[in-house]
């Protein structure tokens, strides 16, 4: 080991050891030494970094750095995983963000936000392409039957996520109060679950649009094997480019990729496009605590261009669009129960993966997906919905018609009463 090496070795373990205050993290050097740290509880992990190089590195930037070097296979572990080594780190994150250098490099990181977020309709599209356009065969080996890629909403102990994901739909069509024939916008349809959903059980007119090839070729598709073709259209749009007005608007899972720079620009469309007695429904990820910015890694390999709101920020901008909000809701634990679900389904389906993929993929989007559960169960993550209106009174003014709607869609979904029913 070179000087330089043992200096940088000798700084990286004394940050472990400020950082690892719960848990069992041993650190295994180059020449095989061994260094123990945390309390000795679970959950326990040993990770051997086989390149010299990367004590230095991990010291300057650990959050992107540890990522590239488990990518990479620098990085392995002879006890526990990487879900292991991400719960542990997750559980003691804010020891490393409260020490000095890393309190400046954050500092340092909110200040070219606007840069990190620079989600011009070009740039988006180029963000989505990125993430969203892999492979629709690759997204169906991990997400429910239905393709929902965003937090399910799970009802009770134990619920299957296909289940779950129906929930979510269902909770999020209570809060609209659709009725037939209403003409509703989907800012960001996926893969058409929530507008399919809309129009099959409460039998909308929905406009879905998406920045993703792949999505909305699939979305055009499934619209027409259920004979919905007619009710429903997926168009390649930016929410920028939408022209009308819509009794209702929903977005789910899309609010991520706007970017604080274009917040106001957002909820300024949307109330331009939102009729005068209409509701909307935001579903986004966000966190607690007051504005920050997305990890490197993740802006790296991820979502490029994302970043998840403080609710500061959110109202901040909701307030210039003169909207009501009308009710708001924090889902706090369930994306870390979605999360851990996909990661299963990921890991028996991690052969075919490999196969359409390479091995690299495979451990991106094992740290992907383990470092977002744990952001989700230990850190400052949750999703949030938020009902706006123009009116104060667009909605009802108490909660129970929502509770009401969901037990009719329910039972609706079972097969014993009609769309039309509901209206009743």
């Amino acid at each position: 080991m070179s000087a330089f090496d043992g200096l940088f070795f000798s700084m990286l373990n004394a940050m472990i050891g400020h950082t690892v205050k719960r848990g069992s993290l041993t650190v295994i050097d180059a020449q095989g030494r061994r260094h123990q740290h945390g309390d000795g509880s679970a959950p326990f992990a040993a990770m051997r970094l086989t390149d010299p190089s990367l004590y230095g590195q991990i010291v300057l930037n650990p959050e992107l750095k540890v990522g590239e070097a488990y990518m990479d296979g620098a990085l392995i572990f002879e006890e526990g995983s990487v879900r292991d080594l991400l719960q542990i780190f997750h559980s003691n994150a804010a020891n490393l963000r409260n020490r000095a250098l890393r309190r400046l490099a954050g500092e340092a990181m909110r200040r070219l936000r606007r840069v990190q977020q620079h989600n011009t309709i070009g740039k988006a599209r180029e963000h989505a392409a990125h993430h969203y356009d892999l492979s629709n065969e690759f997204y169906r080996l991990f997400l429910d039957e239905d393709l929902n890629y965003s937090c399910a909403y799970f009802e009770h102990e134990g619920q299957s996520l296909e289940a779950a994901q129906k929930a979510k739909l269902r909770h999020i069509a209570a809060k609209l109060k659709i009725e037939s024939g209403m003409r509703v916008l989907d800012i960001g349809s996926g893969w058409g679950s929530m507008a399919l959903y809309l129009a099959e059980h409460l039998g909308a007119e929905v406009v879905g649009v998406t920045l993703s090839k792949e999505q909305q070729a699939l979305a055009t598709m499934r619209a027409r094997e259920r004979g919905l073709d007619r009710k429903v259209d997926f168009r390649l749009l930016d929410y920028r480019q939408v022209d009308g007005r819509f009794d209702r608007i929903v977005s789910v899972g899309m609010f991520e990729h706007v970017g604080v720079p274009y917040y106001s620009g957002f909820f300024q469309k949307l109330s331009d496009l939102l009729a005068e007695d209409g509701l909307a429904l935001l579903h986004s990820i966000g966190h607690k605590g007051p504005p920050n910015v997305t990890g490197p890694w993740v802006r790296k390999y991820i979502f490029p261009g994302g970043y998840s709101p403080a609710l500061s920020e959110t109202f901040a901008a909701i307030e210039r669009s003169g909207l009501w909000a009308t009710d708001v809701e924090i889902l706090r634990l369930h994306y870390a129960d979605t999360l851990k679900e996909w990661e299963r389904r990921f890991q028996s389906n991690r052969r075919e993966i490999a196969g359409l993929f390479d091995e690299r993929f495979c451990r991106m989007w094992e740290f992907y997906l383990s470092s977002s559960e744990f952001a989700f169960r230990a850190g400052g993550h949750m999703v949030f919905q938020i009902q706006l209106a123009h009116r104060r009174d667009a909605a009802p003014i108490r909660r129970d018609y929502m509770l009401e709607a969901e037990a009719a869609l329910r039972e609706q979904e079972g097969g014993r009463r009609s769309f039309s029913s509901l209206q009743a």
